[in-house]
């Protein structure tokens, strides 16, 4: 057996396990929180007073504006100048969050401003409350045009969760470089931990065109593109 392929074997184990405990839960976990961020952060914005309105828009300003390490950095390295110290991963927990929320707000935000006038008028008409028809009519309708941009932020973020490196967290990326200061094979290693993201994000993309394809029976994007 080449000596390259032996050590990607013997690597294999480590970075899939990292990707297991850290790389995995923190883009679920990051995901669901941002998306409750996000959800919140467009009813607000859509709907809320002004005051909260423009402090919404001012923090996607801010994240939209600046670079994910550079925030990732700010929370982990500098918040402890002010007495705020995290351990690395509530650190990337909490800027990804804030990142996804940024984002995903925006798309959410657009969807709901897609649904017709007509929708609410027309749920208003049976005597539904403002609550009654953002759950029962305009969400679901918003949900499935959301899901392929809302698909793709979080493949987007299977693969910016190898930024966490940078402030210490054990995941699959910086596993494959403490292999690398061990081994000096730094191409090896890095083309690996690309192939296991490029793996993660094929498996992901399957499920999204076959989670459109079931949304489109009940009508949508995929038969308006049609």
């Amino acid at each position: 057996m080449p000596p390259w392929l032996q050590l990607m074997l013997d690597s294999l184990g480590p970075l899939l396990w990292a990707g297991l405990i850290f790389t995995i839960p923190l883009t679920l976990l990051s995901f669901a929180f941002g998306l409750a961020v996000g959800l919140g952060a467009a009813l607000l914005r859509l709907f809320g007073p002004w005051p909260l309105s423009a402090i919404v828009r001012f923090y996607v300003w801010i994240i939209r504006g600046t670079p994910l390490l550079v925030q990732l950095f700010l929370i982990f390295y500098g918040l402890p100048s002010i007495g705020i110290v995290l351990d690395a991963f509530p650190a990337a927990l909490i800027g990804f969050t804030l990142n996804i929320g940024a984002y995903s707000s925006e798309i959410i935000r657009a969807v709901i401003g897609s649904v017709p006038k007509g929708q609410w008028e027309a749920a208003y008409s049976i005597g539904m409350t403002w609550s009654q028809t953002m759950r029962r009519t305009i969400l679901p309708q918003a949900g499935r045009v959301a899901v392929p941009p809302l698909s793709n932020t979080f493949i987007s973020l299977v693969k910016d969760t190898s930024l966490a490196a940078a402030i210490t967290l054990p995941e699959l990326f910086q596993s494959a470089q403490r292999i690398v200061a061990v081994t000096y094979e730094p191409l090896i290693l890095y083309v690996e931990a690309a192939l296991i993201y490029l793996a993660m994000s094929s498996i992901l993309s399957a499920l999204q065109v076959r989670l459109e394809a079931r949304l489109s029976r009940y009508g949508g994007f995929l038969e308006a593109r049609s």
